[in-house]
């Protein structure tokens, strides 16, 4: 065999052995980047309150990077970052007799109670995902003030502008982080195996 050709064989098989490293490799890296600890509490409370599991794994990843005693400066807390206030009230609203705010510490706790407050959230504005988003981060009560602002919204039905930097900036991570989680993890299988 000429040298040339012989080169051209190495190529061609150093290209063939980085496409198969490329194939498998990828995938298991990003799932170091990209966690998902705490599936079935993902699963089932996203099933039970109409959830999607990747947004869901989505907001843990965006809100605490999946680390269970997460503590922000408002006082926010665990997986989903529930303020003890809002854990409260959650608290009221299932009927959750034994409430202290050390249970937001507790990730089955916490995401039953995340899981809860989106889907209230979305219910309130009418299934729409950024408005939940951005309520969820900035508060619903500040998501109902800019709707009636001509200037950041047209319609009074979505933000046009989200005018709390650090609100835009959540829903725009949440919605990156979750088109990665819904693309590298079986969620059907997930959900069917529980795991």
């Amino acid at each position: 065999m000429d040298t040339v050709k012989f080169s051209k064989v190495i190529k061609l098989a150093i290209i063939a052995a980085i496409l198969y490293l490329a194939m498998y490799s990828i995938p298991q890296g990003l799932k170091l980047l990209y966690p998902l600890h705490f599936k079935k509490a993902i699963v089932e409370y996203s099933l039970k309150y109409d959830m999607d599991a990747a947004l869901v794994a989505a907001v843990i990843k965006t809100e605490s990077n999946f680390f269970t005693f997460a503590e922000s400066k408002k006082g926010a807390r665990g997986l989903m970052q529930i303020t003890p206030s809002t854990g409260k009230w959650i608290a009221e609203k299932l009927g959750v007799s034994e409430y202290t705010d050390d249970l937001l510490f507790q990730p089955d706790v916490n995401i039953l109670f995340g899981c809860w407050y989106l889907d209230h959230l979305k219910n309130s504005f009418g299934g729409d995902i950024k408005l939940t988003l951005a309520a969820y981060n900035g508060g619903r009560g500040n998501v109902d003030k800019w709707l009636k602002d001509a200037s950041l919204s047209s319609d009074g039905k979505s933000l046009d502008v989200i005018p709390f930097k650090e609100t835009e900036e959540f829903v725009k991570r949440v919605n990156r982080h979750y088109r990665v989680y819904s693309r590298l993890y079986n969620w059907t299988k997930i959900t069917e195996d529980g795991e």
